[in-house]
């Protein structure tokens, strides 16, 4: 005759063998570690990186082109905000950036200048037309800030960098 102590440990002995058993056969849930390099699709045609290929700045009877044959332009674009780097290749001088928050409608885009080494361009807004075909961005409008005499129109021509 079996002891009910002995039967006792024997069953805890066994229910515990069945359970680690199906405690081992059982998948493992994980969470999904997030992607270190997600791809985002872009919202509206308008972000990405932008080459500027050519640039011309109409002021008051004169047209100045922008000589890009010795600097890089770049303009970086995301869903809220947008970065733009101007350096002499070769050199440390003339180096200008700036960035900040833009809205865009399809057509209308306005940039809110919030960091830029001119001060007197710091915290304006700028409204500007926007084209985009296929890699190709031409941006143009007006930048005017009464208080330190800027009034001039802008033409920027860009191409989209892969």
């Amino acid at each position: 005759m079996i002891e009910l102590k002995s039967f006792s440990k024997v069953g805890l002995a066994i229910f515990m063998g069945i359970g680690l058993l199906a405690a081992s056969c059982s998948k493992e849930i994980k969470p999904k570690e997030p992607e270190m390099n997600p791809v985002k699709k872009e919202v509206n045609g308008l972000e990405g990186t932008w080459k500027m290929t050519y640039a011309e700045i109409r002021e008051n009877d004169s047209v100045q082109v922008k000589d890009l044959s010795s600097a890089d332009f770049i303009k970086i674009i995301n869903r809220s905000h947008f970065a733009f780097f101007n350096q002499e290749r070769g050199t440390q001088e003339n180096f200008t950036a700036g960035a900040g928050t833009y809205t865009f409608d399809g057509s209308k885009y306005i940039e809110n200048l919030e960091f830029i080494n001119f001060v007197d361009y710091r915290g304006h807004s700028f409204s500007f037309d926007v084209e985009i075909n296929g890699d190709s961005l031409i941006q143009q409008g007006y930048e005017k800030i009464e208080a330190s005499g800027i009034d001039r129109y802008i033409l920027e021509k860009y191409i989209r960098i892969k």
